[in-house]
């Protein structure tokens, strides 16, 4: 991988680590491996990137083509989808599709994969040369649209942009898809296309001011701030970091930038691709007070706002910190896209800082609500309720064509992306996923066998093109028994490791066949409500445990094409009728006893101090909960008396 592309898929460039805060120097910065270098080996997360191609190639390009073709004056192969892609905002899962695509034949290097991407950017082209002003997109009557705003029109509402749904946030996709495919794939046809496509947007912009840029950015846009920087760190074009700026929404950016937190009742996902924007626009520019605001709002979103999960938000809006209520009470619970960018930015800022802290976020956010939002035989979850006793809805591949659809297709493809990284020599694990990591280029190879979670160890077999003398990073999970890792070197006793930043550093010259053993001993623990209320989550290791309760009533469980398909609207069950947990938390966790088998972790109930309603239940991962109704969260009282 190029040193620019590095620039994109780190999200940072090498002159400007020194700019950072948390790092002194810079051949210190972290780079990441691209996705054909890490391969997974059986677990569930392999299961599931299998799951998604076989989605992915369900779907049928052609259908998902059609708006571009017809927002181009070319005849459709096939007519569209349905659904959102139907009703307006037609053409945002192409774009999705495209950065699917490139994502899943890099981790996976299928031919069909490739066929489908090769013919996908092939139609864009000639929909690009149609239009011949370097506009792409499948917005119903964009040039409309497009011509309008040029002229200054602007009538820009949280959901729309002079009345169409939100067409900034649609072309956004396509914009990110072009990306993808260069990133990953080397795609130059995609590099050309998404240039061409960005200056469009800059001639068709050129007259309006920064008020009016700012007024259009009322509406939901997705991270069209990042996309523009992006391009400058590949065409080092300044007119594009100077775009990706005008395009950062000020009214979000400013209260951030004095760590101010005024998020509350906003709609969560149109504001984290901006932060995610910020964050890359800081970098980029040297402006400092924008990185901070992206850690200030990643903290906040974190540590305030955030499900034991990761997932945030209730009907798509930050709710307030200080009452979750809401939370507990909808079936539109935390939706999947804002976990997608959440991850997206957790990313980013672990690569500035190398800190670990960063990646205990990513990893239980990865396990309990990306890997919990596929079902095994596929389709997407949008809401994830934590209504007691509730339940999630499934998209099908030719119906459900919803937000959490597209983001749900790049999702599960792209699982290698921060399981391995480097600095400079030294060779960081960062997550405890059976794969493969193939350093050709520095004669490492490095192959991690785990049954983790089911297993409390993962070994770590380098092979060598000779010895070679290098650092091996293993981080410190936070959840880990005992605060540090013990370590076995080939066949000498366990032993303890300097850490630092969060991370076990093993520096020795290595030999081809070298195993080291990593103990990852976890134990039961349980976690409030962010806003303190008597409500409580179990968790083993990063694994939230949650209970299957029963099948009754799954309403709508694979969503039909209509507009609300995505939403479980089957009956609530009264949360009055929900037994309280009373006593200690802590007396009530000493009588969990963890049973497990090969694919499998279960905490029985019975015989626990649970009420005598819930002893029939068991824990389990809430990943592997689906087609049912399941409780996350539990109320518990310290006395006889409910709060």
């Amino acid at each position: 991988m190029s040193t620019l592309k590095q620039v994109i898929f780190s999200g940072l460039i090498f002159v400007l680590i020194a700019c950072s805060s948390q790092r002194k120097k810079s051949d210190e910065s972290i780079e990441l491996f691209s996705l054909d270098k890490v391969k997974l080996l059986d677990s569930p997360f392999r299961e599931a990137q299998l799951t998604d191609l076989n989605y992915i190639l369900e779907l049928d390009a052609d259908k998902l083509l059609a708006p571009f073709l017809m927002d181009a004056g070319l005849e459709p192969v096939k007519p569209g989808y349905g659904n959102w892609e139907g009703t307006g905002l037609n053409g945002h899962i192409g774009g999705h599709y495209l950065s699917a695509l490139a994502m899943m034949y890099s981790a996976t290097g299928n031919d069909s994969i490739k066929k489908r991407l090769d013919y996908t950017i092939d139609w864009l082209e000639k929909c690009q040369q149609a239009n011949g002003n370097g506009y792409v997109g499948g917005v119903p009557n964009g040039k409309i649209i497009w011509d309008e705003i040029s002229k200054g029109e602007i009538k820009a509402e949280l959901f729309s942009l002079n009345g169409r749904w939100v067409p900034l946030y649609n072309i956004h996709k396509i914009f990110a898809g072009l990306r993808d495919a260069w990133v990953f794939t080397n795609n130059e046809k995609a590099l050309t296309i998404w240039k061409n496509l960005s200056d469009w947007w800059i001639d068709l912009t050129e007259n309006l001011s920064d008020e009016q840029f700012q007024a259009m950015l009322k509406s939901e846009h997705g991270g069209m701030n990042e996309v523009f920087a992006d391009l400058f760190s590949i065409k080092g074009d300044s007119t594009y970091l100077a775009m990706a700026k005008k395009m950062s929404h000020r009214l979000i950016l400013n209260p951030l930038i004095n760590q101010h937190d005024s998020l509350t009742g906003l709609h969560a996902n149109t504001q984290i691709p901006k932060v995610v924007g910020f964050l890359k626009v800081g970098l980029l520019s040297g402006d400092s007070s924008w990185t901070k605001a992206s850690e200030f709002f990643w903290k906040t979103v974190v540590q305030n706002r955030s499900m034991a999960f990761g997932g945030n938000s209730v009907h798509e809006h930050f709710n307030p910190v200080d009452d979750f209520s809401s939370m507990l009470e909808s079936e539109q619970g935390p939706e999947t896209c804002n976990t997608y960018n959440m991850l997206r930015l957790t990313k980013g800022l672990w690569e500035i800082s190398g800190f670990s802290s960063y990646l205990d976020f990513y990893e239980r956010a990865l396990y309990n609500h990306i890997l919990s939002s596929q079902h095994p035989r596929g389709g997407f979850v949008y809401f994830t309720p934590l209504r007691p006793m509730h339940y999630r809805v499934y998209s099908q591949p030719h119906q459900g064509m919803w937000c959490c659809v597209g983001s749900g297709m790049e999702n599960h493809a792209k699982y290698g992306e921060l399981i391995y990284a480097h600095r400079g020599d030294g060779v960081l694990i960062n997550l405890f996923i059976a794969s493969e990591l193939d350093w050709s280029e520095n004669g490492i190879h490095i192959k991690q066998t785990t049954r983790f979670p089911f297993e409390e160890e993962s070994t770590l077999l380098l092979k060598l093109n000779k010895p070679k003398k290098f650092s091996v990073s293993i981080r410190i999970p936070e959840w880990i028994v005992g605060d540090k890792l013990l370590i076995k070197i080939n066949d000498q006793e366990s032993m303890e490791i300097p850490s630092e930043n969060g991370y076990a550093v093993i520096n020795r010259t290595w030999q081809n066949g070298d195993q080291v053993v990593v103990q990852l001993p976890m134990k039961i623990t349980s976690e409030q409500l962010p806003d303190k209320s008597h409500w409580v989550s179990f968790l083993y290791g990063p694994m939230v445990m949650a209970a299957k309760t029963d099948t009754t009533e799954l309403t709508g469980l694979f969503a039909d094409d209509s507009r609300m398909g995505h939403v479980a609207k089957g009956t609530k069950y009264p949360l009055e009728n929900l037994p309280t947990l009373v006593g200690s938390i802590d007396s009530l966790m000493a009588k969990l006893i963890v049973e497990k088998g090969d694919e499998s972790i279960v905490v029985p109930l019975n015989n626990t101090g649970f009420p005598e309603s819930f002893q029939s239940l068991k824990l389990v991962p809430f990943y592997q909960i689906h087609e049912a109704r399941y409780i996350m969260y539990w109320p518990y009282s310290d006395s006889s008396q409910r709060h």
